[in-house]
């Protein structure tokens, strides 16, 4: 939950700075104080939910600061929006979904237990299904552009994944199982990697930008918007999977080599490369049309191998999981080596290629 509020918090300024930019006149000034709030709203992520001993109520603090971000984010649309009538409709559809989710968190600042976490749902849900509701009449200026800014947001998640790596060893003697370990972990962000920017980058980018008025911002919100947070959300499961992995295959609390990796953290490390991939799958179909069987055999296989991995020493977990992925990459690679060729270099070949073989 807390992710689904910080891509929230995220993703409304990627269609902002879409539609503005961001280092001119007020909407400078107003990036900086979102970015301040969503500074200390991250530093206040352990809070969130229990606050503890001493100092300001965190998850009060952590409620405000995402009403900050949600306010100062409506305030610049409305200013952007002083031309366009029909924009500016569009924000006061808004409003009520915004006024709803920053609400609800605030109340749920001041509960605790069950009743706290129901309200955070109402929240997301409120917050969510108002915007899917609420119309289809934004603006976007530049599809290249925000598809872009997704992408970083993939790239930033999968850093973080090897960052984890580090993390789950920094503190143990370096060793070959180690090291095998780590290069394990490196070769599934690496395919996690291929699988999204190799060619469904350059098709979902180029049928959103072939799109056009109410139809391309209902491309860009779901197929971005929605679609791209399982994405990360895969991505961040996985990282907690690699850390857990690295950890045993260190002997971190006394674990050994032999250890199998079991509970959340397999579930972890399997079921958010699976989601990753058929959040891709549903992407990719929602942007193109087009039906990725391979991947979803391949999300299927991930599910029904995490109880059988469940057996195996941790490493062997990861070199499974590794296995499976470049295969999956390998096969596309070859079996679509022509189509694959043609997307990522149709603007070589002259205009009108590139939405040709998008198309194909």
């Amino acid at each position: 939950m807390i992710i689904t509020v910080m891509w929230w918090c995220w993703v409304g300024y990627a269609w902002l700075c879409n539609v503005v930019k961001a280092d001119e006149g007020v909407v400078r000034i107003g990036m900086f104080v979102a970015m301040g709030a969503v500074f200390v709203q991250a530093i206040t992520i352990p809070e969130a939910f229990d606050d503890l001993p001493g100092g300001l109520h965190g998850p009060l603090v952590f409620a405000v600061c995402y009403f900050v971000v949600r306010a100062v984010h409506i305030v610049m649309f409305w200013l952007a929006s002083r031309d366009d009538p029909t924009l500016r409709g569009q924000v006061l559809r808004f409003i009520p979904s915004m006024a709803i989710g920053t609400t609800l968190l605030i109340v749920a600042s001041m509960t605790t237990g069950t009743t706290q976490t129901l309200l955070w749902l109402a929240a997301l849900v409120g917050d969510y299904l108002g915007t899917a509701l609420g119309g289809s009449n934004w603006r976007l200026r530049s599809a290249r552009h925000f598809s872009e800014r997704h992408g970083l947001i993939i790239i930033v998640a999968l850093g973080e994944s090897i960052v984890s790596i580090g993390v789950g060893v920094a503190h143990l003697p370096i060793s070959w199982p180690i090291i095998a370990a780590s290069a394990l972990g490196l070769a599934v962000a690496g395919a996690m990697w291929w699988a999204y920017f190799d060619v469904t980058a350059l098709v979902t980018e180029r049928a959103l930008a072939a799109a056009r008025g109410v139809h391309q911002v209902r491309l860009a919100r779901g197929g971005y918007t929605f679609l791209h947070l399982p994405m990360v959300i895969g991505i961040i499961m996985m990282s907690l999977g690699l850390k857990k992995v690295l950890g045993y295959v260190g002997g971190e609390d006394g674990h050994t080599l032999a250890d199998p990796i079991y509970g959340v953290p397999l579930a972890a490390l399997y079921g958010g490369a699976a989601l990753y991939l058929l959040a891709h799958v549903a992407f990719k179909r929602y942007l193109t049309g087009t039906l990725n069987v391979e991947r979803l055999v391949v999300v299927a296989l991930l599910v029904v191998l995490i109880p059988v991995v469940a057996m195996l020493p941790a490493i062997l977990a990861l070199a499974v999981l590794a296995v499976v992925l470049c295969a999956l990459i390998g096969y596309e690679t070859h079996r679509y080596a022509e189509m694959r060729h043609e997307v990522r270099h149709a603007d070589e070949h002259g205009p009108g290629a590139a939405e040709a073989a998008t198309e194909r």
